[in-house]
């Protein structure tokens, strides 16, 4: 599984996919339609929703117990300090590719990569609540402080996550902190993400529809209808926070409806 946001996560068991860390990341607010059509393209800064989702992490954490944090989240083999311990360790990963860039340097996002990042998840989800509350708010205040410093004009830098861009350290950092917060099940849930955010993901995650299907997903309760791929259609309905918990391999709160046809079977995250 993948983190959230922008840097590959751990060994958790094959089959889901964690969002976060990828490839240069389309803008937040773009719709990609059918093959062959015309592509409108908004790019907004995302350090705003970014900020926004790092305070809304922080206001849930306060009331966690060491009961809580050893019980599991939605991510299978994880508890939450599992999860906690990640977004820690991703939130200064990002953080730092953000202080760097700005300096016009580039470093890795983990010092050891990735078998590091693993070994300090195992090490650190046994915390109790009040030191990982501590940790995860000393991450964030370190985010909180580099994305500050970040304005629209430094978002095409170069960092060396993924080898792409602030812009693309910034929209990582923005779904693994949506993502996981929801996966943590602390009083913030996918029906939650806010329809920019659901945009942007399912966008993001264009890639994992099949080859030869082309899927169409229509909202239903708002206008969107995103048509992504080339092949056999296959129209998939439901709630936008729906679809995009789906896409992103999360268990859809309310129903969706495929027809007579299953649903697709979704490839890895890009």
């Amino acid at each position: 599984m993948r983190p959230a946001g922008g840097v590959p996560a751990s060994g958790l068991p094959a089959g889901r996919q964690e969002p976060g860390s990828h490839p240069v990341d389309p803008p937040p607010f773009r719709r990609r339609p059918a093959q062959g059509a015309a592509v409108a393209v908004n790019r907004p800064d995302p350090v705003p929703a970014v900020l926004e989702s790092q305070s809304r992490l922080r206001a849930l954490l306060g009331g966690l117990t060491d009961a809580d944090v050893r019980a599991p989240s939605a991510l299978p083999g994880w508890t939450r300090g599992h999860l906690l311990s990640h977004v820690e360790g991703v939130g200064f990963a990002l953080a730092r590719q953000a202080r760097y860039a700005l300096k016009d340097e580039l470093i890795d996002p983990y010092d050891g990569g990735r078998p590091a990042r693993d070994a300090a998840i195992e090490a650190g989800h046994g915390r109790s609540a009040a030191e990982l509350r501590a940790a995860v708010t000393a991450a964030l205040d370190e985010a909180e402080q580099a994305w500050t410093a970040v304005g629209p004009r430094d978002l095409e830098r170069p960092v060396r996550y993924r080898d792409a861009t602030l812009s693309a350290a910034a929209l990582a950092w923005w779904r693994e902190l949506e993502i996981h917060t929801a996966d943590a099940a602390i009083g913030y849930r996918t029906a939650q993400w806010s329809r920019p955010f659901c945009a942007h993901v399912l966008d993001f995650l264009a890639p994992r529809v099949p080859d030869a299907v082309r899927l169409t997903l229509a909202a239903s309760d708002g206008p969107e209808a995103l048509v992504l791929g080339d092949g056999e259609p296959v129209t998939v309905g439901g709630a936008l926070t729906d679809l995009t918990a789906w896409l992103a391999g999360r268990e859809p709160l309310g129903p969706l409806d495929s027809g007579v046809a299953p649903l697709p079977e979704l490839g890895p995250w890009p």
